[in-house]
């Protein structure tokens, strides 16, 4: 019987490679998916005006993760950041149907603009939007964290509103 072996990992000068760049786009889509989920189950009034402890309402926190996601993978891709605070401080689209398609057409433009990523960009240095210096796939795990963070303080509105949230674990695996 002939065993077989796991072929060699892939080296770097980082050193072994633990995740694609398509496992990295697949986690941060299901992110997406589930901020997603919390957006649909807000009340519409609620999505815009509701808010615990002087935090944002969710609507202005998702916009936030709008404003990272298509001009930070244009940066990651050029190497060139759009530096207006701004882009993290535009009104949401009302009503909230018109937030959900925005959110839609953000992913799907997501999905087209990852595979121009050079592949040596996660490993090299930048300034993301002209003030975060780092490895551009640590700037990526912030996009992530960040959209984390912000979900979880849709999950404390939710709840305070008596909602059930989506379960954080309900992602496809």
């Amino acid at each position: 019987m002939e065993t077989k072996t796991a072929q060699p990992k892939k080296e770097t000068a980082q050193g072994t490679i633990i995740i694609s760049s398509e496992q990295l786009l697949k986690q941060w889509q299901e992110h997406r998916a589930l901020t997603r989920r919390v957006i649909e189950a807000f009340p519409e009034d609620k999505l815009y005006s509701y808010s615990i402890g002087g935090m944002r309402p969710f609507a202005a926190l998702a916009m936030e993760m709008q404003g990272m996601a298509i001009p930070g993978i244009q940066g990651v891709i050029s190497g060139e950041w759009e530096t207006s605070p701004e882009i993290f401080n535009r009104p949401a689209p009302n009503p909230k149907k018109e937030l959900l398609k925005l959110w839609d057409e953000t992913t799907e433009e997501i999905n087209k603009l990852w595979p121009q990523i050079p592949p040596h960009r996660f490993q090299e240095i930048d300034v993301a939007f002209g003030q975060y210096k780092a490895p551009l796939y640590y700037i990526i795990f912030y996009w992530i964290d960040n959209e984390i963070h912000h979900r979880g303080q849709g999950y404390v509105y939710l709840r305070s509103l008596g909602i059930e949230p989506p379960a954080f674990w309900d992602r496809p695996y």
